[in-house]
C-alpha cells in the first residue's frame, strides 16, 4: 500500500518542527502523553502506567508503518529534540483514497500553533504525496481546541454518528487539487 511510496519513514521539517518515526528513547515522553489525564480527556482510552506499556506502543507503531497500517509521527522542536507531541494517519482505505488522523500535544506546548505547523505539514504530505482524496477526524463535542485547528484547516463536519461514541464529532478534508 503506501510502502509503495514510502520506501523509508518520511521525516517531516518545519520552520520550528522535526516530524520523525517515535524511538525507543521517546519512552518517557510517550509515557507522559499516554498518562496525562488532560491529554487523554477526550480520547477514551485508557491511561498508561508505565513505561514498559509506552515502550510496547512505541514498537506497534512502528511495526504499523512496516505493515501498511499507519504513519506515526513523533512531534519535536528542532533545537531541543524532545519529543512533545505526535499526530498520526491510521485507518487507510483499501484504495488509499481516505485515511484518517489523529493528534496530540503535552499541555506545556498546547496553544503555541505547534499543532498548527504540525497538522499543516501532514495534510500536505498526505494529499500530495500519499495523494490520499479525503482525510476524516473525529474530535470529542467538548474539545475545541481540536475542533477549532480542525476548521481553521477547512475540515468540514459530518452527520454521522459514532454509535458507540455519541460524543464524537466527525470530520472531513477533500483534496481541492
Amino acid at each position: 500500500m503506501f510502502n509503495k511510496i514510502l520506501t523509508t519513514f518520511p521525516i517531516l521539517t518545519t520552520e520550528r518542527l522535526t516530524l520523525r518515526q517515535p524511538s525507543q528513547s521517546d519512552v518517557q515522553e510517550i509515557f507522559s502523553l499516554r498518562s496525562d489525564v488532560n491529554v487523554n480527556k477526550y480520547l477514551g482510552r485508557s491511561l498508561t502506567e508505565t513505561t514498559d506499556e509506552a515502550l510496547t506502543f512505541i514498537q506497534k507503531v512502528n511495526e504499523g508503518f512496516k505493515n501498511n497500517k499507519g504513519l506515526y509521527w513523533g512531534i519535536t522542536i528542532s533545537d531541543n529534540k524532545k519529543l512533545v507531541g505526535t499526530i498520526c494517519l491510521f485507518n487507510f482505505s483499501d484504495d488509499l483514497k481516505t485515511c484518517e488522523i489523529g493528534y496530540e500535544l503535552l499541555p506545556d506546548y498546547q496553544q503555541q500553533g505547534i499543532m498548527n505547523e504540525a497538522l499543516k505539514k501532514i495534510l500536505d504530505f498526505t494529499f500530495q504525496t500519499l495523494e490520499i482524496q479525503t482525510i476524516e477526524a473525529f474530535t470529542h463535542k467538548d474539545n475545541l481546541s481540536s475542533t477549532q485547528l480542525l476548521e481553521k484547516f477547512h475540515f468540514e463536519k459530518t452527520t454521522f454518528i459514532d454509535e458507540t461514541d455519541p460524543n464524537l464529532i466527525a470530520f472531513y478534508l477533500s483534496n481541492k487539487k
